[in-house]
């Protein structure tokens, strides 16, 4: 479901408060929010200033691909990749914005690479402050048809940073493009260096979430929400000083809206492509004691056309657990899903046991994605898949 938005010393104090603070929890495409664990305080020194235009407006694509002027918003990748040696990599590539009053606009991008035959993990992650900003009609009649976001993470306190090559997301109209790469200074925690460079294509209408597109938190705000779900995805993968040729197929999520504060204790967050051409997303957030007060989904069908699913449609188990060798937070570590309507059944392993994205940098927070075996039926019928899955809440991430 789609949350939003460094700790490098003295200097970086101010990026710290509007990104750290302005995004407290920003881990991966709020409670409905299917993506990074966005729990959104105002900085102290700015008012959160929510958008003067009623909602709910209904979503214009492309129109709506491009940047909104709401407090928070981000775009999310997640996908499945084969190169031409045979090798599987799973990938994230994510930028988020935040907005808050007289607070300058803060940017954090994070990037990952599950190397799947090589049983690896590898992420990095970048923030900065300020950049240009693109409204869309809402407030000020013009007619933006995509995005077109960089963010380069400058640190003044490290002038190699001025070298960076900008990780780039681009889209309109379900025709979009990843470029992001790491520089040499830049190690991914786990070693190694690696980058994308894909093309990215929808095959689908675009899914809207909740009430065509629109999800009211209550107290906590609102949000739009849409997701293309069936992408062909075509470019190269970067790893190791390599460039390997790769196909594979993609999962956007587009999420934006006047919301502070959801998703108080986490959630879990389910995207599942099947070879029969359906895809499946669920979301179940966790209020800080642990209930559920927001479990909803959304199924797409052969043919394109979504289906809202709420908590009656659909059951999530969890059958195993993994305890992270780094925060030491235990995350649970394979799901049995079944969705009655539809003659589901589906079970989900992790590809990689250690997928764990330590974002305390970038986005104040720890939190778990990576892709995950699928064995699935279909009225008996056994189905193939691809899926990805994201877990907030159960790191305690402190800045």
């Amino acid at each position: 479901m789609s949350g939003s938005h460094s700790r490098r010393g003295r200097r970086h104090l101010a990026a710290l408060i509007a990104v750290a603070l302005v995004a407290t929890a920003c881990a991966g495409n709020g409670p409905v929010l299917a993506n990074p664990a966005l729990v959104l305080p105002a900085p102290p020194t700015a008012t959160p200033t929510p958008s003067p235009v009623p909602d709910p407006i209904a979503i214009q694509l492309p129109r709506d691909d491009g940047l909104h002027d709401r407090l928070t918003e981000w775009w999310y990748y997640t996908g499945h990749l084969v190169a031409t040696d045979g090798r599987h990599f799973g990938f994230e590539a994510v930028i988020f914005r935040a907005e808050r009053g007289s607070v300058p606009t803060t940017w954090a991008s994070h990037l990952a690479l599950t190397d799947e035959s090589g049983n690896r993990f590898l992420y990095a992650q970048r923030s900065q402050i300020g950049g240009p900003v693109s409204l869309t009609p809402r407030n000020l009649g013009s007619s933006p048809t995509g995005f077109a976001l960089s963010v380069t993470g400058f640190d003044p306190s490290d002038p190699s940073s001025l070298l960076r090559m900008p990780w780039t997301l681009e889209g309109s109209g379900g025709r979009d493009r990843i470029t992001a790469a790491l520089s040499p200074q830049e190690a991914a925690p786990a070693g190694g260096s690696f980058g994308l460079a894909l093309d990215l294509t929808s095959t689908k209408p675009a899914a809207l979430h909740g009430a065509n597109g629109w999800i009211d938190f209550g107290p906590a705000g609102s949000s739009y929400y849409y997701s293309r779900t069936r992408m062909t995805i075509s470019g190269s993968l970067m790893l190791d000083g390599a460039s390997l040729a790769v196909t594979g197929a993609g999962w956007f999520d587009h999420q934006w809206g006047d919301f502070i504060s959801v998703g108080g204790g986490g959630w879990d967050w389910f995207a599942v492509e099947l070879a029969d051409r359906t895809e499946l997303t669920l979301s179940l957030v966790r209020a800080a004691d642990g209930t559920l007060p927001l479990v909803y989904g959304t199924y797409v069908d052969a043919a394109g056309h979504a289906t809202n699913l709420d908590r009656t449609d659909f059951a999530v188990t969890a059958s195993e657990s993994w305890v992270s060798p780094h925060s030491g937070a235990m995350y649970p570590a394979a799901w049995h899903i079944e969705v009655p309507s539809q003659g589901l059944v589906i079970d989900l392993v992790p590809t990689i046991a250690d997928q764990e994205l330590d974002t305390r940098p970038s986005t104040g927070v720890i939190y778990w994605e990576g892709s995950q075996r699928v064995a699935a039926t279909r009225s008996g019928q056994p189905v193939s898949g691809e899926a990805y899955v994201e877990l907030t809440g159960y790191a305690l991430a402190k800045p």
